[in-house]
């Protein structure tokens, strides 16, 4: 693939990923605690816009599968997508000191509708880019490399502005408007020099009309696709709540400081990016599923140690976050390539092309794995009777084992159920000669 190319579609990932910290992050400390909605009020607000959110992501991987403006599928709903998701991450970034459940609510459903709108489509785009086994891992790589630029910029900015003495606040709300303008640079590329073409959209096609939920319930047949899904929702779950919990953990048992907690943040997310060339050349030599899984075991290893770290223990803290953050690597990357090898091969067993609404559902149980994280969290402390302004020790244990814990057992069950996933890239191929001869 033209280096032009790929460097127009993986562009607008910068913008998309720059309110990452903010959001998932930033975003319940910032209205549970700083604006004294609470803890539980804030997990069950957020839980309950991400459900409804999650409902979007079907609808529009169906609908962006089967309607096409000037042959364009996957474009007009990137562009409406970045509209609106530009409008809610303005306001929910930048809250009135007065706002309550009802702001946070609102505006959160406009930025995630607005983000599956955009998100779901780009998805199934760049697995629409090329249908080689190892060069969709490279266009996965890159995109998430350039996800991470973004996240990495986001926190570089918030270290610097609470370094000159800004608040997080005040420094989240000046990301809002950085996301916005990057996004107006780097989305015209997307749209006007990428192809909005898929390899097989005219030779795999099906005349029969299906509604939504037919759709959804024959994806059940699909064991590849069901596996990979359920694996990709239990690593959510594992990554998600040790980051809606960071910052608590961070405060609560370490004793960081709010430079030092942006520095975690940098160093983190700044070797997800430097491995990120590592697992794409290990996957060439091991396999997408199996280099996973290995990748996985890393991160269990080292983070199962932060359940013994005692109060101040900053560098040894920076080592487990050097690690896992290159670990994140491979969880970002390989998964979304192993995805595409699936779309593949629901279009030879099902004699049509659903990437849209296949990766729907991808981004669906994304969204659904940080809802739990959020709703399952911020309760359950709430229910131990942690105190984030006055934990006792029995409060710190709580806050450590579902920190750190509850995340390892999850990535353990993962690894169950990947380890011997069998599309690797001989069946890929076989795959793909069968779609092309029978489509010639």
């Amino acid at each position: 693939m033209r280096i032009r190319i790929l460097s127009s579609y993986t562009g607008p990932a910068f913008a998309t990923a720059l309110p990452t910290i903010p959001v998932y992050i930033y975003l319940p400390t910032l209205y549970g605690v700083h604006l004294d909605l609470g803890l539980t009020i804030t997990g069950i607000v957020l839980l309950i816009a991400r459900l409804i959110d999650t409902l979007t992501d079907p609808l529009i991987g169906l609908l962006s599968d089967k309607f096409a403006f000037r042959n364009n599928h996957r474009k007009p709903w990137i562009f409406a997508g970045a509209l609106i998701a530009g409008i809610g991450i303005h306001q929910l970034l930048n809250p009135n000191p007065d706002a309550g459940i009802v702001y946070l609510l609102s505006w959160s459903i406009t930025l995630y509708v607005g983000w599956t709108m955009f998100a779901v489509p780009y998805l199934a785009w760049g697995a629409e880019l090329s249908s080689d086994y190892h060069e969709r891992t490279r266009i996965t790589s890159y995109r998430e490399c350039i996800s991470i630029l973004g996240i990495l910029a986001a926190g570089a900015l918030i270290a610097g502005a609470t370094f000159m003495g800004w608040s997080e606040p005040k420094s989240i709300g000046l990301l809002a408007w950085i996301t916005i303008l990057a996004g107006a640079i780097t989305l015209p590329f997307l749209l006007f020099l990428v192809p909005d073409s898929e390899i097989y959209r005219a030779k795999v096609t099906s005349t029969t009309k299906t509604s939504l939920l037919s759709s959804v319930k024959s994806l059940i047949k699909n064991k590849l696709f069901v596996r990979l899904l359920s694996a990709w929702l239990l690593n959510g779950v594992a990554n998600g709540i040790p980051a809606v919990l960071f910052f608590l953990y961070l405060d609560n048992i370490l004793g960081t400081t709010e430079t030092q907690r942006a520095i975690y943040v940098v160093l983190y997310f700044g070797c997800t990016v430097l491995a990120m060339p590592v697992w794409l050349n290990l996957s060439k030599l091991i396999g997408k599923h199996r280099i996973w899984c290995w990748a996985m075991v890393i991160a269990n290893v080292s983070f199962v140690t932060v359940i013994f770290l005692p109060e101040g223990s900053f560098i040894f803290f920076g080592v487990v976050c050097v690690i896992t953050g290159m670990c994140l690597a491979a969880d970002l990357s390989l998964p979304p390539a192993m995805q595409a090898d699936v779309v593949d091969y629901d279009a030879l067993k099902f004699k049509k092309r659903r990437t849209g609404l296949l990766f729907s559902l991808w981004g669906m149980s994304t969204k659904l794995a940080l809802a739990i994280s959020i709703g399952f969290a911020f309760p359950a402390l709430d229910l131990l009777g942690f105190d984030p302004s006055e934990s006792d020790p029995e409060g710190k244990i709580f806050l450590v084992v579902i920190y750190a814990l509850v995340p390892v057992v999850l990535k353990a069950i993962t690894i169950r159920v990947i380890w011997n996933f069998p599309l690797d890239k001989r069946k890929h191929d076989v795959i793909i000669r069968r779609l092309e001869s029978a489509h010639r």
